[in-house]
């Protein structure tokens, strides 16, 4: 059976010639790159912010203990950004400090996951157009086949050339669209991350006054 499927991969292959060759690499690549976000974005928890949620409630409560408890492993951006906040919040950092410094961990971890999202939207965009690209070469052999026949033009190997050229753009299309699923999926679970983090260190800052630099203060004049 193996045996089997592998001959018709390889006549597919054949068949299509150099641009769905070129077609199949990149679905072996993005074949790759979906396993490992996807195991890395379950595993980690990105979008799932339920423990960071139980941990800013417990601390809300002053549940201290239990919050950090609840956040001894972080592994999501959100999850590392609360406990970030609580790091700060327990030196008693200023508020502003605090926001500062969650924005630039939390950016870094977003960049992190985002790591070979990119690439998979770029596959999404570039496999249709090398099939389509096939298709126009394989269009332009069939009518330089039509040109050469003349009058003696043999309807049906004109038929299969046309079938072979177009064969390129489904393979492009469906390399194409269940990438842009997954692509579309990871963004909406990065998404969520974003809003958690800003959601969460808010809800934790909230009853915090921000220090006022005593420069602002508005001059009052000496009473005589």
């Amino acid at each position: 059976m193996i045996t089997s499927i592998i001959e018709q991969v390889v006549s597919f292959l054949q068949l299509g010639g150099p641009v769905v060759a070129c077609i199949a690499g990149l679905s072996v690549v993005a074949l790759a790159l979906v396993l490992l976000k996807t195991t890395e974005f379950l595993v980690c928890g990105v979008g799932a912010q339920k423990r960071a949620a139980v941990a800013t409630r417990c601390w809300q409560q002053g549940r201290f203990g239990d919050a950090k408890d609840a956040l001894t492993n972080p592994k999501s951006a959100a999850e590392k950004a609360v406990v970030t906040a609580f790091r700060l919040l327990e030196t008693r950092t200023p508020k502003l400090a605090i926001e500062e410094r969650v924005s630039v961990d939390a950016s870094a971890n977003i960049h992190q996951f985002s790591k070979g999202v990119r690439a998979l939207e770029a596959i999404a965009q570039v496999a249709p157009l090398i099939g389509l690209f096939g298709t126009v070469l394989g269009m332009i052999e069939a009518f330089q086949a039509l040109q050469s026949a003349g009058s003696n033009v043999d309807p049906s190997a004109l038929a299969g050339g046309i079938w072979v050229a177009l064969m390129t753009t489904a393979a492009g299309l469906g390399v194409a669209m269940p990438v842009s699923l997954v692509v579309t999926w990871l963004e909406s679970r990065l998404e969520s991350e974003r809003v958690a983090i800003e959601t969460l260190t808010s809800s934790l800052l909230l009853q915090l006054k921000p220090q006022v630099d005593e420069r602002d203060q508005p001059m009052t004049e000496p009473q005589l």
